[in-house]
């Protein structure tokens, strides 16, 4: 008999608030992470991905915004802990540091060098996921696009898939065929791999084809509607998945509108429109939105049914 998925269900990844000195602005992170987790159907939360710039982080700063998580969350959901880093053996050091922290978990991103041939040497990926499996902590391996260089084959997901450790992949492939061929792949191994989307752009589309569930740094602003999206997947009321996708159709246009690299700091000023988080301090290299942007994030808003008109 097949044993129960390990991670399912709707897991944002937090974003991290910073104050105006750009120092992580503790109070106001602790606010956000409850909202993530006393919202009805969340099943688990991210810290240390994309929407908490992790780049910008450094070690330290990762283990307090974790240690923070895992504080204030208190044990009503897992967290997972992002794993960033360009070289196994710092991959290594923070899937430890995670592990002695209590995560749940450990979210491996991509280092960027795979981006010079990942596709033609999946030896290369699964001596890093090997490595990082000794630490003995679940492992959710990061899909990339395929137009990135860092995605990996579908046979390449189907031999991580068969690590022990491995028990889940975050699927970023932002491609709805790529998902498609990915989730039968893993699937094909027969191991309780949970495939979590994150084609937050499309992702009424992977929930219909059987996602397990979401990873989304969206969810910081919408996880309710996101909750409800693959609840009505599930059950296959795909009229009412419409209309929630409709919903988060404006949301989804203006997040991740050219340029691409101001997703999360879009998502902070609804935060703060939301009032839900109190500035929207980003660290550089990024930049805040223009003020023109920022109307349009409130009109998403209004939109979306998230914020009064």
């Amino acid at each position: 008999m097949r044993e129960p998925l390990r991670f399912s269900g709707v897991m944002p990844a937090n974003i991290l608030p910073f104050k105006a000195d750009l120092s992580i602005d503790e109070p106001a992170y602790r606010r956000h992470l409850r909202w993530l987790a006393d919202t009805r159907g969340v099943t688990g939360l991210v810290a240390n991905g994309h929407a908490s710039e992790v780049s910008s982080l450094s070690r330290d700063e990762r283990k307090r915004s974790l240690a923070i998580a895992l504080d204030e969350v208190a044990g009503r959901c897992p967290v997972i802990a992002g794993v960033y880093s360009d070289g196994t053996a710092e991959a290594v050091e923070l899937a430890r540091d995670a592990k002695t922290a209590g995560a749940a978990g450990v979210l491996v991103f991509p280092p960027t060098l795979f981006m010079w041939g990942a596709q033609l040497k999946p030896d290369m990926v699964l001596r890093h996921f090997v490595e990082v499996a000794g630490v003995g902590l679940p492992i959710i391996v990061f899909e990339y696009p395929p137009a990135s260089g860092i995605g990996y084959a579908p046979e390449t997901l189907a031999t991580l898939a068969a690590i022990p450790q491995v028990a889940g992949v975050k699927d970023w492939s932002n491609e709805i065929v790529a998902f498609e061929r990915n989730l039968r792949a893993v699937r094909a191994t027969g191991r309780p791999v949970a495939m979590l989307s994150s084609f937050t752009m499309s992702l009424m589309a992977s929930f219909l084809l059987g996602a397990d569930g979401a990873i989304s740094g969206m969810g910081s602003v919408a996880a309710d509607l996101q909750v409800e999206l693959f609840e009505a997947c599930g059950k296959g009321d795909v009229d009412g998945a419409r209309r929630i996708n409709d919903r988060l159709d404006p949301l989804v246009r203006v997040f991740y509108a050219p340029p691409f690299v101001d997703m999360h700091n879009r998502m902070k000023e609804a935060l703060v429109l939301l009032g839900r988080i109190p500035a929207a301090h980003v660290r550089p290299p990024l930049t805040q939105v223009s003020a023109g942007e920022r109307e349009a994030i409130r009109h998403a808003l209004v939109a979306s049914g998230l914020l009064p008109a």
